[in-house]
């Protein structure tokens, strides 16, 4: 018996693959539990139709952040903090502040989204990633000097 699959299935198949299974098994485990739906039904031409209109929206979601991506490239942003003579911030630098410094530059940035390998917390040179979209990253360079 055909179905697709709603859900990821392990050992069967990923989300929205058509696969092929005992009539038993999709009858008693995988209907039920709402994990499949037979390749013959209205429920599927529905399930495939907002399948597409996902993957339309996720085209246009991923186009928007690249666009977005590109007002980003060449961006660098220039952080003070205080700092001892070791060269070793008194706090650190953290993605909120990231997020202030690139908003003083007119590059409005939510804080979720920029990721800090780890914490900043000395001076001189690192690199912090602002995720857009799943598959859409900038690498923006932050400079940290002392206040």
């Amino acid at each position: 018996m055909e179905v697709i699959l709603i859900d990821d299935v392990e050992g069967v198949g990923k989300k929205g693959a058509t696969v092929k299974v005992a009539p038993g098994y999709a009858r008693n485990f995988l209907v039920p539990r709402k994990l499949a739906i037979p390749t013959g039904s209205k429920a599927a031409n529905v399930f495939q139709a907002l399948a597409r209109q996902r993957e339309i929206a996720h085209d246009k979601s991923k186009k928007a952040a690249e666009a977005i991506a590109a007002r980003y490239q060449g961006v660098s942003v220039e952080a003070r903090a205080r700092a001892g003579e070791d060269g070793t911030l008194f706090g650190s630098i953290t993605a909120t502040d990231v997020s202030e410094l690139l908003g003083k530059q007119g590059l409005e940035t939510d804080r979720r989204k920029i990721e800090i390998a780890e914490p900043i917390k000395t001076l001189g040179e690192h690199v912090v990633h602002l995720r857009l979209h799943p598959g859409v990253a900038v690498a923006i360079p932050v400079r940290v000097v002392p206040a």
